[in-house]
């Protein structure tokens, strides 16, 4: 597991912010926990010898524990989830299997009453009879099996979703270098996009949602920068006079670091491969106000289509505007 904080230094013009989150395990270490280790180095930038650049880089350990490769088992509380979300699919189910149990009898008996008859030649006018009720029995068994297979598979699938959103819940978020939190935490509190993707990928969505910065705080939208490759991102706020109000809101746009990244980079490699998606791959993910996921995408987040289709999360309209998320995926 690794745990990453994150660290302003406020100087003459320009504040570089750069995180490091190595995918490995760095200290074999029989502690449940990792530990950070910061370091800072200033250097100057050539603008007259007036702007001074601070470089904050912070380096994850990882403990030793080993990640499982196998799915996440299915808990009481998503199948309790499931049941509300489709409270008549049981009944469904259940119907569907008495159809075909009641099927397969006739279909026996028909079987039966047709080898008598073709053994029998007095009985032989009734042979189409027999065969017509054997088609019919035969094809509501079809029917309804292919109906339970169908609400079966959808069960399934359901159930695999909020075991997915259940394990992403758990997992941890640094807000500060004192306060450490679990996505499930922010529910009803902010919208989630998580970046995730190499040192490069991050820096561009950074600096691409710069425009949108006052929209998205409008909207409830906090991002989750999440690494790939081990690199340094670099955030580049500007402390000038001027742009001290958007850089405030910036640094708090993009604040949460995430915490134990084995277990997200398990997460997201499970999201990945259940869409389809390549694992080197930079993608984006963004989360409802309760916390379930509501479109992904391979590339940089659509910054412009979330202040275009996002409620506000203040205003006449509060809390009715809430299923507007959109649809769960």
């Amino acid at each position: 597991m690794a745990v990453a904080s994150i660290s302003y230094v406020t100087t003459t013009t320009t504040t570089v912010i750069a995180i490091r989150c190595p995918n490995y395990n760095i200290h074999q270490k029989k502690n449940k926990f990792g530990f950070c280790s910061q370091r800072n180095s200033q250097f100057s930038s050539i603008n007259n010898g007036k702007t001074s650049t601070t470089l904050s880089i912070i380096t994850c350990s990882a403990s030793n524990k080993p990640s499982s490769s196998s799915p996440s088992p299915i808990s009481s509380t998503a199948k309790i989830r499931s049941e509300v979300l489709s409270p008549f699919r049981s009944v469904r189910m259940f119907f569907y299997l008495a159809f075909i149990a009641s099927g397969a009898l006739g279909g026996l008996i028909a079987t039966t009453q047709l080898i008598a008859a073709l053994t029998n030649s007095s009985r032989a006018p009734i042979v189409p009879n027999i065969l017509e009720g054997l088609g019919i029995d035969i094809g509501a068994v079809a029917i309804f099996a292919f109906l339970y297979s169908r609400e079966s598979s959808a069960k399934n699938a359901q159930l695999a979703r909020l075991a997915r959103e259940e394990s992403l819940s758990n997992l941890k978020l640094r807000v500060d270098e004192k306060k450490v939190i679990s996505v499930n935490d922010l529910r009803g509190i902010a919208r989630l996009v998580i970046c995730a993707g190499p040192a490069p990928f991050i820096a561009e969505s950074f600096k691409l949602s710069q425009p949108f910065t006052q929209g998205l705080l409008d909207r409830g939208v906090l991002v989750v920068p999440f690494v790939t490759d081990g690199e340094l991102p670099s955030f580049e706020y500007e402390e000038s006079e001027e742009m001290k109000d958007i850089t405030t809101k910036r640094k708090r746009l993009w604040q949460l670091v995430p915490v134990y990244v084995s277990e997200w980079s398990k997460w997201l490699d499970e999201q990945k491969k259940l869409a389809g998606v390549s694992p080197e791959s930079p993608v984006y993910l963004s989360l409802r106000m309760d916390g379930r996921v509501r479109g992904s995408g391979v590339g940089y987040p659509p910054w412009n289509a979330f202040v275009a289709q996002l409620p506000p999360i203040k205003g006449m309209w509060t809390g009715l505007l809430d299923g507007m998320d959109g649809r769960v995926l």
